[in-house]
């Protein structure tokens, strides 16, 4: 069964850093699209970042110069760095796989991140 297992978050100060970072059981990993998403309270769940298997990045524009998503295929992992982290920040962070030429998702539970003085 795949999985996808997401870790690093909590409670950080405004102005702070968290690295988030998901690890994915799936065979062919490389071939995966990852993305992070969030849902902050009371919200819709949105796309954070995107990395393709050619290591392409799409940041939403609240994000970009702060975030930085990257992966390593060799150890199935995708990451979030996530710095001058701001109260509308907080959410849960959902880890995202996408195949594309077979339209296979996977989702991780979500870690939360709090960002509050």
């Amino acid at each position: 069964q795949v999985q996808l297992v997401e870790s690093g978050g909590g409670f950080v100060q405004p102005g702070g850093s968290l690295r988030l970072s998901c690890a994915a059981s799936m065979s062919m990993f490389s071939t995966y699209v990852m993305h992070w998403y969030r849902q902050g309270p009371g919200k819709e769940r949105e796309l954070v970042a995107r990395i393709a298997s050619t290591t392409s990045t799409y940041y939403t524009d609240s994000v970009k110069g702060r975030f930085t998503i990257s992966r390593d295929n060799a150890k199935k992992t995708v990451s979030l760095q996530m710095n001058s982290l701001k109260p509308e920040d907080t959410a849960v962070y959902y880890c995202n796989a996408l195949q594309v030429i077979t339209s296979q998702e996977y989702w991780g539970p979500g870690t939360q991140v709090t960002v509050s003085s």
